[in-house]
């Protein structure tokens, strides 16, 4: 029997299967990283490396943790390392309401309302918006926009593949954008903050530190999609048949119901809107800063108060939506979808353990703080910063993306790291965080890893059942390709006019 002779496409799309496959799961890579801290505490309090922190003056040395008295520090601190993490109880809070907001259907329906509902002229950028905007329902955006998608584009006799994967690229490949504050600010941010106060313990930030750039990437991006969807996608699929079956959106509720629980559901987010605006009004608002009477201050009440009022946006109207379509019969009802929602955040909170561990080993053997202050100093000695640095922030980032598919596993790793190290260059974390976002996100579309790639394959092989990796992944590659480059540029100019990132988040950082 012949063997097949694979393509170089191929044999490249294998390689990173093969490579990804064998890596180990990020909690395993964390508890790794830990006894990797515990070993090389060991050599460089050995050796007498040591750093001169650039804030206090003063000397650090490694704390050997492979000895008694390190072991002994290390099994007491276990639980309250765990408890400590930063991330967990905000992350878990948020989810609260976003959950609620999913399992009740609200996001679902949503999405589904606004996609079949696009005027014809701006179908493909109104895709492309809610695609990005869709990373605020979590799951039900890679989920349901997609296979929508296709179905929009049948119906203008477009090819369906041409709309999924706009879709998708919206989805994927604009993840970290938005033009409200996610959950995937709220991840990101909270391993920025803990990271950076290695450096600096006053250092304050919060989920809001990319906001304004975020808010601006969005229409970018919108823009460059359409421009990559109708120039290079489309022709592609020009004449090339596809199998058709009518498609409907099948829902077990009638349409009324539905359409009035949408209706009040956002009547609700919108009587909410308005009373935190009220609450922002007036020098003495509730939400202002009681010093300055700033808004956008890290000190600010708002900003302070930022995760919680993320967490109602979601939660009132999914509750309201709940209540209608009757999800939510009683309070037990909604106390079980909460529930649900923290369950489906287990694999999260193994992660958060395990990254806490990796988190205190390393400041505990002040290794966080002499690596990033001795690679700070190499990176000078290279001539290497500003600009460039940045972009190759980016392409480690997007390159790394390509092997371990979640962001909050990657950047629990790579925050302790490379925070401080830019920090000392005098970069601000927000900065660092959003460099990082953007490599994460615009290679999504290309990892056969990632976790909703099946998803797309499936629907793809719908309407052409010859879809493979490889259709999906050459017509990824000019989304990720585009994106990345517009997005970059986009960063170099808040970059070069030293235009603030997010509320009180500017693009240097000074001790």
């Amino acid at each position: 029997m012949k063997t097949k002779k694979l393509n170089f496409f191929e044999r490249f799309l294998n390689f990173f299967e093969n490579v990804g496959n064998k890596m180990p799961d990020p909690v395993t890579l964390s508890f790794i990283l830990c006894i990797l801290v515990i070993i090389i505490s060991k050599f460089v309090a050995t050796t007498g490396i040591s750093a001169i922190h650039p804030k206090s003056g003063e000397t650090l040395l490694a704390v050997d943790l492979l000895t008694k008295t390190g072991f002994q520090k290390i099994f007491t601190s276990i639980i309250s390392n765990f408890q400590g993490f930063p991330p967990l109880g905000v992350v878990l809070v948020t989810m609260f309401g976003a959950g609620v907001a999913e399992k009740t259907g609200f996001m679902e329906e949503l999405l589904k309302v606004t996609t079949v509902k696009i005027p014809k002229p701006l179908v493909t950028a109104c895709i492309l918006f809610i695609g990005i905007l869709a990373n605020a329902a979590g799951d039900a955006g890679f989920i349901i926009l997609p296979p929508l998608a296709a179905i929009i584009f049948i119906s203008l006799k477009r090819h369906p593949l041409v709309g999924m994967l706009a879709a998708y690229a919206g989805v994927a490949a604009g993840f970290a954008a938005n033009i409200f504050i996610s959950i995937s600010d709220v991840l990101a941010a909270t391993f920025t903050i803990p990271a950076a106060q290695i450096l600096d313990k006053n250092y304050t930030g919060t989920v809001a530190m990319n906001f304004y750039f975020l808010f601006v990437s969005t229409f970018v991006l919108v823009i460059t999609g359409v421009f990559v969807t109708e120039k290079i996608i489309a022709p592609r699929f020009e004449g090339v048949e596809y199998d058709y079956h009518d498609e409907k959106i099948k829902d077990a509720l009638d349409e009324d119901t539905r359409k009035k629980a949408l209706k009040y559901s956002l009547i609700s987010l919108g009587i909410f809107s308005v009373i935190v605006i009220l609450l922002c009004i007036g020098d003495n608002a509730f939400f202002r800063d009681p010093e300055t009477g700033s808004l956008t201050s890290s000190s600010s009440i708002l900003m302070k108060s930022i995760v919680l009022l993320v967490t109602l946006a979601f939660f009132i109207p999914g509750v309201v939506y709940g209540i209608i379509v009757k999800k939510i019969r009683t309070d037990k009802d909604l106390v079980h979808l909460m529930g649900q929602s923290m369950s489906d955040m287990g694999l999260y909170i193994v992660l958060a353990f395990a990254s806490a561990q990796f988190l205190a080993f390393f400041n505990e053997s002040n290794l966080a703080s002499i690596f990033s202050i001795k690679g700070a100093e190499g990176l000078k000695n290279l001539g290497i910063s500003g600009i460039p640095l940045m972009i190759l922030f980016i392409i480690l980032s997007s390159v790394i993306n390509l092997f371990i598919g979640s962001a909050s596993a990657k950047w629990a790793i790579m925050a302790p790291i490379f925070v401080p190290m830019f920090m000392l260059l005098g970069y601000n974390p927000a900065l660092i965080q959003m460099a990082y976002r953007i490599g994460d996100s615009v290679t999504n579309p290309l990892s056969p890893l990632f976790p909703y790639f099946p998803i797309l394959l499936a629907v793809a092989r719908k309407y052409d059942k010859k879809a493979g990796l490889g259709t999906l992944i050459s017509n990824m590659i000019p989304y990720s390709l585009f994106f990345g480059i517009v997005w970059t540029l986009l960063l170099i100019l808040f970059i070069i006019f030293n235009i603030p990132l997010g509320p009180d988040a500017g693009i240097h950082y000074s001790f």
